[in-house]
């Protein structure tokens, strides 16, 4: 390999892995927040998705694993928990007691065996702390959390299964 070519794979593996977390470059366009918002809170979610045996929708006879729910501790970069998520509704409590919900726009396929990326409008936050102003949240670099692999059927209908997941949330405000 050339001088050349070596030092601008360098330089390009660099700025890559420089970019933050919540860069709108490498994202799905479906899942990219509006221009006008910055970021104002990063946090990684670490916890577990329900989910329940039960009969498809429109589809008499048929079953099928739906998610109930999550619940999950919602970390800052340091590692230190600065919230939950729980839902339902989807609901995204800070320490200090405010909270966000809010309309989910779009999904965006996430790699193999992961959830897909999200990107969900908020609803004006209850409570006075941290997540006021939050306009938009991201949910980002996901690790597992898809529903059950194993049999849904009639003969275990209401079962619910536990999986685990982790992702990034990332809240954007316009202020």
């Amino acid at each position: 390999m050339n001088l050349k070519l070596s030092a601008c794979l360098l330089a390009c593996s660099i700025a890559v892995a420089l970019q933050p977390a919540h860069a709108q470059s490498a994202l799905p366009e479906a899942v990219k927040v509006p221009d006008g918002h910055r970021v104002m809170l990063e946090t990684v979610g670490a916890g577990e998705i329900t989910y329940e045996c039960r009969d498809k929708a429109n589809a008499p006879g048929q079953t099928e694993w739906t998610f109930v729910g999550p619940k999950a501790v919602l970390n800052d970069r340091a590692g230190k928990q600065v919230g939950d998520y729980f839902g339902p509704p989807a609901t995204w409590q800070a320490k200090d007691g405010s909270k966000v919900t809010g309309t989910q726009v779009a999904v965006a396929p996430a790699g193999a065996g992961a959830i897909p990326y999200q990107l969900v409008k908020a609803n004006p936050a209850e409570g006075k702390g941290a997540m006021q102003g939050v306009s938009y949240i991201q949910r980002l670099a996901t690790r597992g959390g898809v529903a059950p692999t194993s049999d849904c059927t009639a003969q275990n209908k209401g079962a619910r299964q536990v999986v685990q997941y982790q992702a990034d949330y990332v809240f954007w405000t316009t202020r």
